[in-house]
């Protein structure tokens, strides 16, 4: 098929790393590191331990996506055992290392998308009071209000449990950081206001870009104490990349781009045609389903699935996160039945979030490469970079990163 009538569809598996970063040892938290992290291969040994039984039984059942490769891609980056994931592959495969230096969602993203981040981020000290007071004034200043809560390094579940009721009496948003490059906002949506929410932390962005944070991050919740519940409504307010990416590799040529899930505020909607939103995942992969009856001729659909992450990765829940693995196994499935000749579809990840792992943050892995539509064999170990350059080859577009085709 001539590869202007070609689409390509890029899916990013949110954290779902497959061990093996060769500097995985230069991260981690206090007391440990992240050499030996292996996201996919420690749940398939947890689930056939029988240890990870919450909603499910028995091996990891992804039969889709390891015939794809994924076991053999595991393997491959970390040669750890990956019970279940056993069969031999029929589409290409292999695992690519990040060469950025954070293990956030921008430099994996960004990466994948041609472009390494050419700066070492901005990070918070793991103390309390965590940030400056000239940032704290101006987020006062910017919120109309005389002070702020939280001022620490936090998981977002736990701290609007704790300072919620707080919150609510006072109006001082919640303000916490990670171990990412980040700035995030908690506020209630009715108490405090989601619009007013979003527009602080749009406002806030510059100062804390200008800084070399990645990204300031709306983080709504509702409900009453003892009851605080997360909404579908976070927003990112990402720093731009640093050049041009894949996505504008192809809008630039001409053709259409379609972002699925958190793609366009990773990307700060540079290169985005049309945004795809939906309030789960499983609303997101309705949206990619729709998409691959779709989606134009030589268009690109690049599609972010955060739940792994969000729900399981960061909260330690090793059975959710194979649930999780094995819903989308089949979601797959049926979504490449959908694809059409000339189609090319990739699915990898953009960093780890081992749930086995000591600490509740992102770990350095290296992440599958697994590709439908363009027959089978191993990719080998390749670069994150190496990810833009096939997608764009497969397109015919020109590439300006550089990576290699992987084809």
């Amino acid at each position: 098929m001539p590869a202007p009538d070609r689409r390509a569809f890029l899916i990013v598996m949110d954290s779902v790393g497959c061990g093996g970063a060769p500097d995985a040892a230069a991260f981690g938290g206090a007391g440990f590191t992240d050499a030996g992290a292996n996201t996919l291969a420690h749940i398939a040994q947890a689930c056939a331990a029988g240890l990870a039984d919450q909603g499910r039984s028995g091996p990891l059942r992804m039969p889709v996506l390891d015939a794809l490769g994924l076991g053999a891609a595991v393997r491959l980056a970390s040669a750890d055992a990956t019970p279940g994931l056993d069969a031999v592959p029929h589409g290409r495969w292999g695992a690519a290392t990040e060469v950025s230096k954070g293990k956030d969602t921008p430099s994996g993203h960004w990466e994948l998308a041609g472009v390494p981040v050419p700066w070492d981020w901005a990070y918070f000290p793991v103390e309390t009071p965590a940030f400056p007071p000239d940032l704290v004034a101006e987020v006062c200043r910017l919120a109309g209000t005389d002070g702020i809560l939280g001022n620490c390094h936090a998981s977002g579940v736990p701290i609007i449990q704790a300072l919620g009721a707080e919150h609510l009496r006072t109006g001082w948003p919640i303000c916490y950081t990670s171990a990412d490059s980040v700035f995030q906002i908690a506020a209630h949506e009715q108490g405090f206001g989601l619009d007013r929410l979003i527009a602080l932390c749009r406002a806030l962005a510059p100062t804390l870009h200008a800084m070399k944070v990645g990204r300031v991050i709306a983080r709504p919740f509702t409900g009453a104490e003892g009851a605080f519940t997360r909404t579908a409504n976070r927003r990112d307010f990402a720093i731009a990349p640093p050049a041009p990416t894949l996505l504008d590799w192809v809008q630039n040529a001409g053709r259409a781009t379609h972002a699925v899930g958190k793609i366009g505020d990773i990307f700060s909607m540079q290169g985005i045609g049309a945004l795809h939103k939906g309030a789960d995942d499983a609303a997101l992969f309705q949206q990619l389903m729709a998409l691959s009856a779709a989606a134009e001729p030589g268009s690109l659909t690049f599609a972010n699935f955060v739940e792994f992450d969000s729900l399981y990765g960061h909260r330690r829940d090793v059975a959710g996160y194979a649930r999780a693995l094995e819903w989308f196994d089949g979601a797959a499935g049926a979504f490449l039945a959908s694809l059409r000749p000339g189609d090319l579809a990739l699915f990898t990840a953009d960093h780890g979030n081992d749930p086995t792992w000591p600490g509740t943050e992102h770990t350095r892995e290296r992440v599958p490469v697994l590709i439908a539509g363009a027959g089978a064999g191993p990719v080998g170990l390749c670069a994150f970079t190496d990810i833009a350059a096939t997608v764009a080859a497969w397109l015919d577009v020109p590439a300006q990163g550089t990576g290699k085709n992987l084809l």
